[in-house]
């Protein structure tokens, strides 16, 4: 395996390591976002089993001593398994994530204490850098979900939302809404619920114009527009779901 990186926004870095092994013949990515500013950011730490490879990739852009913030999408091996190897090596580094993942996971978990963000608190990495943490609980899983919103290059860092199969490019234009589709079809790991589609079309308000996948290529282009057909089809799902 090899982590490989790319710019898919202005100062905006995805480290990717496609592993063949899951689903194959398509295979899995495995994605990590650096954010840089004065304080620079990392969204989703991989899993611990992957942190040499991914602490070299961000090694190339950045000292990785150099983090000041940690967070993610929710409590999950791939989202945060090498949380404590990044605190390790960055010692000014905090986890930061919302009120329930602390209170059920990461005041215990955490090497150190996490910062609690509410929803829509705004952490400034900058004078010029901002990202918005915003609560998605159970969206697409796990009770303690939330994403980043990064204000200044409009880049929604969006956890398991569209994930999809295979090793595509770091950046597209092209469709992500029928990939995602097709792996909720294979995978069924959404929880789906009457709020799944109001809060993605919550998301979709924010008019993103970048889509930072945690599985899968990035996506530039109407992020609003992809955020809603999403949406739609999670309400057919809920829908169907209610009447079977």
């Amino acid at each position: 395996m090899e982590t490989r990186t790319a710019e898919i926004a202005p100062g905006i870095y995805r480290l990717s390591t496609w592993v063949s092994e899951i689903a194959p013949p398509a295979g899995f990515t495995f994605n990590q976002f650096l954010v840089l500013g004065e304080e620079p950011l990392l969204f989703h730490t991989g899993p611990r089993r992957m942190f040499p490879l991914v602490r070299a990739a961000l090694g190339r852009i950045l000292p990785p001593e150099k983090l000041r913030w940690i967070c993610f999408g929710h409590y999950e091996a791939d989202e945060c398994g090498a949380m404590n190897e990044w605190l390790a090596i960055a010692p000014h580094a905090e986890v930061a994530h919302g009120q329930t993942a602390c209170l059920v996971s990461l005041n215990d978990m955490a090497d150190r204490a996490p910062r609690v963000l509410a929803d829509g608190e705004v952490i400034a990495l900058g004078a010029d850098r901002r990202v918005r943490y915003i609560d998605t609980p159970h969206i697409p899983h796990g009770w303690e979900a939330g994403v980043l919103y990064e204000e200044g290059t409009g880049t929604l860092l969006c956890g398991d939302l569209f994930t999809q199969l295979g090793d595509g490019p770091a950046l597209t234009q092209g469709d992500v809404v029928g990939p995602a589709i097709a792996a909720e079809d294979a995978f069924r790991a959404s929880s789906l619920n009457p709020t799944t589609g109001a809060t993605i079309r919550r998301l979709a308000g924010l008019s993103p114009r970048t889509l930072a996948l945690m599985h899968g290529p990035s996506f530039a282009g109407d992020g609003g527009a992809a955020l809603r057909a999403l949406a739609d089809d999670y309400d057919r799902r809920v829908r169907a779901a209610l009447t079977a």
